[in-house]
């Protein structure tokens, strides 16, 4: 079962080969584009952090909205339109759009429960590490049906976040899945263990790919990890918020 966003007829059909073009995509590659992508999201959000601290909430939600309309054209951009040398401009872009939108939304989290982004980050971190641990040593193995398990659940996830977007329109929240109860919790605790999960399967896809596409792709993988590490995070930062709501 291959990425979503990936054709596996252009696969297939590919003519690149790479026993003969030294421009292959490489895992080494492909985690230093994802560690670019990073350093432009950690800009965008350092600068939208001081706006948001300093007191300049007018920029901030300018800036904010910015950055989530241009993040979703963007990504639905990078994944279905053809994977080509475009990918340099459209996944920094991306990764400057998103920075704005996390700046944000931590810089809040951060005024009402102070040192909760700091917590947020490492643990996002160590569930990074963990996981590729885990792959490296094949304790988890990527196979069909675990792809299909997880897909399943991060559909069924986004189908729920979306039902609750609708509601939201009319002022009603889906009983308990985002309080900060026992239901809540374990719903925010089940999201966290899926998005973990997402994480084989970027590492599965980058080592599957390395050397089979052009290093040009470099840039679409290191995309497709870092959706999943903003989404990690951001989850993360919001069971850290249920907790801390509950002690006070």
């Amino acid at each position: 079962m291959l990425n979503p966003t990936l054709k596996e007829a252009f696969l297939k059909n590919s003519s690149f080969n790479s026993l003969e073009n030294e421009h292959a995509m490489s895992m080494t590659g492909t985690i230093l584009k994802t560690c670019i992508l990073g350093l432009f999201a950690m800009c965008t959000f350092a600068y939208t952090w001081y706006l948001q601290l300093g007191g300049f909430a007018d920029k901030v939600n300018l800036l904010y909205n910015i950055g989530l309309f241009g993040g979703i054209g963007l990504c639905l951009a990078i994944c279905f339109l053809p994977k080509n040398k475009s990918l340099i401009i459209t996944t920094p872009l991306y990764a400057l759009c998103e920075g704005l939108v996390l700046g944000y939304i931590s810089a809040i989290a951060n005024k009402f429960y102070p040192g909760i982004v700091a917590q947020a980050t490492i643990g996002t971190f160590f569930t990074i590490f963990g996981m590729f641990f885990l792959y490296s040593m094949r304790i988890i193995k990527c196979s069909d049906k675990f792809r299909a398990v997880v897909y399943n659940a991060i559909f069924a996830i986004f189908g729920i976040y979306l039902v609750q977007f609708i509601l939201g329109f009319f002022h009603v929240q889906i009983p308990g899945l985002f309080s900060n109860g026992i239901v809540g919790i374990g719903f925010s605790i089940g999201v966290i263990v899926f998005a973990a999960l997402r994480l084989i399967i970027d590492f599965n896809d980058i080592e599957k790919y390395s050397g089979q596409l052009d290093k040009s792709f470099e840039w679409y993988f290191g995309f497709s990890l870092l959706v999943t590490i903003i989404w990690l995070y951001i989850e993360i930062l919001n069971l850290l918020m249920k907790f801390a709501s509950r002690n006070n």
